[in-house]
């Protein structure tokens, strides 16, 4: 609770991390400040401070500490299911402007279906997604580009990367610079390796890939909000092996397919599942190779899975 004798005016600032019950917020004089969340707020706004969260801070009165006393209205967030098989909305970072989905050319194997998810999360979230596949180096360019085409017929921005070669950096860079963006993907992909490229002074922690299961060690346990040199902000998110929908039914999942949309006004009926009705625009587009059949075989499962979870 902030004193009433207190003479140190208020601050605004933006979460960057958070662990045991202590934030760490950046000013916006550019100062980095560890504060603690005021008792009361939590239960008085229902909502739960996240990375990313515009805050105000105030000084306790108590030697210079600080607390958190207003959690600002956000813009955007994003947010998945709680992992683990539990039911309730985990918000991996708040106040994003995008989420760059970064997937491996190999080791490990990329999947279209996981690729998918990510996508979708970020659709349903109404935050724009940009796919980065990253070491390039390590299978042909003409292949890579082949492999991925059905992301950028969607309409998706996709680069393709390489730390080692510096392949696809400056493009990159570029989309990161003066936006808030969440970077996530599975683990092993080379997420914290690119950023550390792009920014060096970052120094976030690497780890390899398991060569028995081809899947990255977790390196980064949280989130973690970090500023860039030339504006704007990155959050490294933990690499996420189990990707689990939070306020998404299966009814909307057609709008979270970007091929999709302009077929689906067309469709005979309103509520067409673009599974087995007549007159289905979206089948028809798949039929003519306008529609990936990749992709729509995403849907249909993703369909089912949220037709069951609902």
């Amino acid at each position: 609770m902030v004193s009433e004798g207190d003479d140190v005016p208020p601050e605004r600032g933006v979460v960057l991390r958070g662990t045991g019950g202590v934030w760490v917020v950046r000013t916006t004089a550019g100062e980095t400040r560890e504060a603690a969340l005021r008792g009361r707020l939590k239960q008085e706004t229902g909502i739960k401070l996240a990375v990313g969260d515009d805050v105000v801070l105030a000084s306790d009165g108590r030697g210079g500490s600080w607390v958190i006393v207003e959690i600002l209205p956000r813009r955007s967030v994003l947010a998945r299911r709680a992992p683990g098989g539990g039911y309730g909305e985990r918000i991996v970072a708040a106040n994003v402007d995008q989420v760059i989905v970064v997937f491996a050319a190999a080791q490990p194997e990329a999947h279209p279906r996981m690729i998918d998810r990510f996508l979708v999360i970020a659709e349903a979230n109404d935050l724009e997604a940009q796919v980065v596949v990253n070491k390039v180096d390590l299978i042909d360019s003409a292949a890579a580009r082949a492999r991925f085409a059905d992301y950028t017929r969607a309409g998706y921005v996709v680069h393709f990367t390489s730390v080692r070669t510096g392949a696809g950096l400056p493009e990159l860079h570029a989309a990161l610079n003066g936006r808030t963006s969440a970077v996530s993907g599975p683990s092993g992909v080379g997420k914290s390796s690119l950023l550390n490229a792009l920014y060096p002074g970052l120094n976030l922690r690497v780890g390899a890939v398991s060569d028995a299961v081809q899947k990255g060690r977790h390196t980064t346990v949280g989130a973690w909000l970090h500023p860039l040199p030339d504006g704007g902000f990155v959050a490294d998110t933990p690499g996420l092996r189990e990707v689990g929908f939070w306020g998404l039914t299966a009814g909307a999942l057609d709008h979270c397919f970007p091929e999709f949309r302009p077929w689906l006004d067309t469709c005979r009926f309103a509520d067409c599942t673009h599974r087995v009705e007549p007159g289905c625009a979206v089948r028809d587009a798949v039929g003519r190779g306008e529609v990936s059949a990749v992709r729509y075989e995403s849907y249909l499962r993703l369909f089912a899975e949220l037709a069951t979870d609902n």
